[in-house]
């Protein structure tokens, strides 16, 4: 290495350490992050809605609309990609307080049921579409209410087991999936360096790994919350750079799942952007159409005008804002219909570039984590609409916001099909055998990327 790598080296893992030993410091923050996420969560129920002459930043309830969906939930996972799941270890208020309920709770072992692999999966879909039901993104109700039944199910889930573990964000934090995934291409990690673990002398020292990693046999940094509490262990873990992606072509990537290729495309790829572009879709305006012709020619008219209290559909006469079990069923029909489409669309190319390379370990969901870039891109961008459309309606414009989205969603699409070709050199090194695998995947990724630039 040069010298400039290891001064950068040497600096990191300085950082590293001081993270290690600022931990009172960094529970200080969290305290202080907490009654922030309180306040912003619970003030708004209580106020009116907000007005059309109102702006950010004259209106608590714009503030913290803008602050939940316009900062927190897009630049967390911006920030994700960029530096791993710092946000997790050191400021997010759910797992501050589950690690804090867990440190005084019952201490009780975790049964079986809960280290199911398939709950992040299930609870973030569960929360995405319930939260598009009850547009949690304008008013504050659904957001107290979705939010903080997390927050409070995650207090509940600390106090009840583990000690001084953070359970719920090892196994059910509707989120933890996503990001685990997101932080994959990541530049920064806590390098484990098991050769170099000397054996313990006398009684062994420990660390308080919350989210439950294995630290002396961690591989990749989709589990670990970058805390930075094992900086330093034995002199085995530092905090440290690494090739941007490498932990999808030749760490945990080899270790993929179902359950992570399931998150990926139905979920990443299918119902997310859909979930975030549905008001404007032609295709569920004509399901609605549809919907609406049917139920005229069959004479039933409650699904087109029953109302349902605003825990469960959309509700706010005031806002001439109300959903109605057509528009839900549109919805759902939408979601259900997008999720198909993306399945397909890289289902089949992903088996069939796997057949191609004719290994004794078919590698399909390891070749399905080439698409962790897109699909963060994705995400990404769409959520940073939440962001821009907030601006504009407080007559800030960004000219170029658009071009510069549809420009990184391109560029992540392109990475996707470089990753794909190198993971292919991985189980077969036959030239002609690796384009044809990396061909039949780069087809719908960059007919997904063109599509997203084009329409979003």
């Amino acid at each position: 290495m040069t010298s400039i790598q290891i001064g950068a080296q040497a600096l990191l893992g300085g950082f590293g350490n001081l993270l290690l030993r600022r931990q009172v410091f960094i529970r200080r923050l969290q305290w202080g992050i907490v009654a922030g996420y309180a306040a912003l969560l619970v003030v708004p129920v209580v106020l009116p809605l907000p007005a059309s002459t109102d702006f950010i930043w004259t209106n608590l309830t714009r503030f913290a609309q803008f602050v939940f969906w316009g900062l927190w939930w897009p630049f967390v996972i911006l920030a994700t990609a960029l530096v791993g799941r710092f946000w997790c270890g050191i400021l997010c208020p759910e797992g501050a307080l589950s690690e804090f309920a867990s440190e005084r709770g019952a201490g009780r072992a975790i049964p079986g049921w809960m280290k199911w692999s398939g709950w992040p999966v299930l609870s973030f879909i569960s929360t995405t579409v319930y939260g598009q039901l009850t547009s949690i993104y304008q008013y504050p109700k659904p957001a107290a209410l979705l939010l903080g039944g997390s927050t409070f199910a995650a207090i509940a889930v600390g106090a009840r087991y583990g000690k001084a573990k953070r359970v719920w964000c090892r196994f059910l934090c509707p989120v933890s999936g996503v990001f685990g995934i997101v932080s994959k291409i990541a530049p920064l990690h806590f390098r484990v360096d098991p050769a170099s673990w000397p054996a313990p002398r006398g009684r062994p020292d420990a660390v308080n790994c919350a989210p439950l990693v294995p630290i002396k046999t961690m591989q990749g940094a989709a589990a670990c919350h970058m805390c930075g509490r094992c900086s330093g262990h034995r002199g085995a873990i530092r905090l440290a750079w690494r090739k941007p992606a490498i932990d999808i072509v030749r760490g945990s990537g080899r270790m993929a799942t179902g359950w992570e290729t399931a998150m990926l495309l139905p979920v990443m790829l299918g119902l997310v952007p859909a979930a975030l572009t549905w008001s404007g879709s032609d295709w569920f305006l004509a399901i609605r159409q549809w919907l609406v012709e049917a139920c005229l020619d069959a004479q039933l008219m409650w699904p087109l005008s029953l109302r349902l209290p605003w825990w469960l559909l959309t509700n706010y006469p005031a806002a001439s804002d109300i959903m109605t079990i057509v528009d839900a069923v549109s919805l759902l029909a939408l979601l259900a219909l997008s999720a198909a489409l993306a399945t397909l669309a890289f289902g089949f190319p992903l088996a069939a570039s796997a057949w191609i390379l004719r290994n004794r370990v078919r590698p399909m969901h390891h070749l399905a984590q080439s698409l962790i870039p897109l699909a963060s891109a994705s995400l990404f961008t769409g959520l940073l609409s939440l962001t821009i459309s907030q601006l504009r309606m407080d007559g800030i414009m960004l000219p170029i916001a658009d071009d510069l989205r549809s420009a990184l969603v391109l560029a992540a699409a392109v990475w996707s099909v470089a990753l794909c070709h190198q993971i292919t050199g991985l189980y077969d090194r036959r030239f002609g055998r690796r384009l044809l695998a990396t061909c039949l995947l780069a087809l719908p990724t960059l007919t997904f990327a063109v599509g997203w630039a084009a329409f979003s």
